[in-house]
């Protein structure tokens, strides 16, 4: 599942006092509009200046992926007026917002428009920093910006980092218990991935094309014994980049149906194929775009999966975790139950693992950061004719991202600089991966952070904060 970092902000000048009546009309439309995908509507609450610094195609981008990633919003609450800035709390379907913008004369939405994660001050309050350096492991800037980010987080939580920095490679983990923060040792235990299993799933169709056993431009129905619904035809690539028009879930998967803490385990086969035999629906207006689809990478790895005649666990196991001694790395949990972080919900209680079923190879792994570490240096090695594959660009996401096959590519304004990054999120566990393969670096993230907690944004920035500190061996940052 795709986070939500900061996603727009506008610098601002404050000229137009709004009073509470103004913001909820304002809201109440732009909510209607939003939940009804009426984009153009929600343009139409602008004003004339706003228009021009905001217009229609970034407007509609920004909030198509607001709506991918976070769904619609439930309720709305306003919490106050601070600097002539209205501020709600919204309510989305997987994510709490604080909502702020400004209101002109006119009563259009003039100079700032802007979302982040609501902030609820009670659990950072009780936080005690009882975090060590451990041995001067990392410095006390990133002790600082890992208190800073896990504080939000509930009792039980842990989080296992990784910091890898040319041939050095450092571990810290955390754990908050009795509201004290403090320094544990846990890069060997296991977490889910999430959506970092997507990474992988494109490494076996990258070895796949590298070996000569399928084209990367091929459509998968010419590997699948079966008829899609008005014969709709699909490339491997596109669904390795999410360009295929497919939606983010097939049509037939009704999460209510079943266990809300283990809403994909009676996913199976068979509902797969009668989803593409009977339910697909691709829009035609998405291909070629990119649209993040759990589906998409469900369906390339159950392709991949036929094709070798071998179950995920085998299929994985055989060219991706052996070749690179990922050896706690699998998607069978009875194999590393002992070594298992368990995961909570947003409470902070347990809650129980996600059995992904036919969509596995959209987010089934279980691994520690040990040997994801092992997986982001072997990216270094050129001979790695996969793993070069799959970071190259196939398609531009916006002006700072593009994406290649599995991987996004993050991309700086100053230098050539490119971090190839992945994150992933389950009912209780979240992660965030990113590597710099030029200047050999990278921080990998696993946690039992909910997905569904309205803070788990701070894992991401966490990655990318602590990337942005690393500095070579003479004390230099990479990333000025």
């Amino acid at each position: 599942m795709k986070k939500l970092i900061l996603l727009l902000f506008i610098p601002f000048l404050m000229n137009a006092q709004e009073d509470k009546f103004e913001g909820q009309e304002l809201v109440n439309d732009f909510i209607k509009a939003y939940n009804n995908e009426d984009y153009q509507s929600v343009f139409e609450l602008f004003s004339a200046e706003m228009k021009t610094t905001l217009p229609i195609n970034e407007l509609t981008d920004f909030l198509k992926n607001l709506n991918s990633n976070a769904g619609k919003i439930s309720e709305n609450e306003f919490i106050r007026e601070e600097n002539n800035i209205s501020i709600y709390k919204l309510t989305f379907e997987k994510w709490v917002s604080q909502y702020s913008f400004s209101i002109d004369d006119d009563k259009k939405i003039a100079e700032v428009f802007y979302f982040d994660t609501f902030r609820d001050e009670i659990l950072s309050g009780l936080a005690i920093n009882s975090l060590s350096n451990n041995g001067s492991l990392i410095s006390d800037k990133q002790i600082e910006l890992i208190f800073e980010k896990s504080k939000y987080f509930p009792n039980n939580t842990q989080i296992s980092l990784a910091f890898i920095n040319s041939d050095k490679v450092t571990y810290y983990g955390l754990k908050r218990q009795n509201d004290s923060i403090f320094y544990l040792s846990n890069y060997k235990d296991i977490f889910e991935i999430g959506s970092i299993t997507k990474v992988f799933t494109a490494n076996i169709l990258a070895k796949s094309v590298i070996d000569n056993k399928i084209k990367l431009n091929e459509n998968i129905n010419d590997y699948l014994d079966i008829k899609f619904k008005n014969n709709f035809s699909i490339s491997f690539k596109s669904l390795a980049n999410h360009t295929s028009g497919l939606p983010r879930m097939p049509s037939n998967f009704e999460q209510e149906a079943y266990s809300s803490d283990n809403p994909y385990k009676h996913y199976n086969d068979e509902y797969l194929k009668d989803y593409l035999i009977n339910f697909m629906e691709i829009d035609d207006k998405n291909i070629g775009n990119s649209e993040y689809s759990n589906l998409g990478m469900g369906l390339l790895g159950f392709t991949l999966s036929n094709i070798y005649n071998l179950n995920y666990e085998e299929l994985y196991e055989k060219y991706i975790f052996s070749k690179h001694n990922m050896k706690n790395t699998t998607f069978n949990i009875n194999l590393v139950n002992e070594k298992l972080v368990k995961g909570l919900d947003i409470e902070g209680n347990h809650t129980s693992n996600w059995e992904l079923a036919s969509l596995s190879s959209a987010g089934g792994i279980l691994s520690n950061v040990e040997d994801l570490t092992k997986y982001g240096i072997a990216h270094f090695n050129k001979s790695n004719l996969d793993l070069m594959l799959m970071t190259k660009k196939t398609v531009k996401l916006n002006d700072q991202v593009d994406l290649g096959l599995g991987w996004h590519i993050i991309n700086s304004e100053k230098s050539d600089n490119k971090w190839h990054w992945h994150n992933g999120g389950t009912g209780g566990y979240t992660s965030s991966m990113a590597i710099d393969i030029k200047n050999q670096t990278g921080i990998v993230i696993l946690s039992n952070v909910s997905a569904f907690n309205s803070f788990q944004d701070n894992i991401d920035q966490l990655c990318f904060e602590l990337m942005m500190s690393l500095q070579d061996k003479n004390g230099k940052p990479y990333y000025d």
